[in-house]
């Protein structure tokens, strides 16, 4: 399984926001230090403040802060929040397979279910 670039880029933007809580941070600064699209750090900083991870601070010296403790941030829930995790198609509400006795998609389960079970038992604290 991969993550995608949104689901790393917003670990990425959560763990500079955790090692830089002494000042506000702009999305350029965070876009410039990873090489990453300034735009699509944007996309994620919306939702990530829709969550309630991060907030940002009008004015001058405005920007980003982090708008939870990183001990408050799991990052199993972050990925459910952010990630598609549909691994195969018939993960899909409207899905109707045509196998009838197929075993994949609970071995597939079991997986996902062990990947976010280590990702459960960490937080932000423990990565920053």
């Amino acid at each position: 399984m991969r993550i995608t670039q949104y689901t790393d880029f917003s670990l990425r933007l959560l763990l500079f926001l955790a090692r830089h809580r002494d000042r506000t941070v702009t999305v350029r600064e965070v876009a410039e230090f990873y090489g990453v699209s300034f735009e699509h750090l944007k996309k994620i900083v919306r939702q990530l403040v829709e969550l309630g991870h991060i907030r940002t601070v009008r004015g001058k010296r405005g920007g980003l802060v982090l708008a939870r403790e990183p001990a408050a941030i799991n990052i199993g829930r972050l990925v459910r929040d952010v990630e598609n995790l549909a691994l195969l198609p018939c993960f899909e509400p409207d899905c109707v397979c045509p196998l009838t006795d197929c075993k994949l998609a609970g071995v597939m389960d079991q997986a996902l279910v062990a990947f976010l079970g280590v990702l459960d038992g960490r937080t932000l604290a423990d990565l920053a």
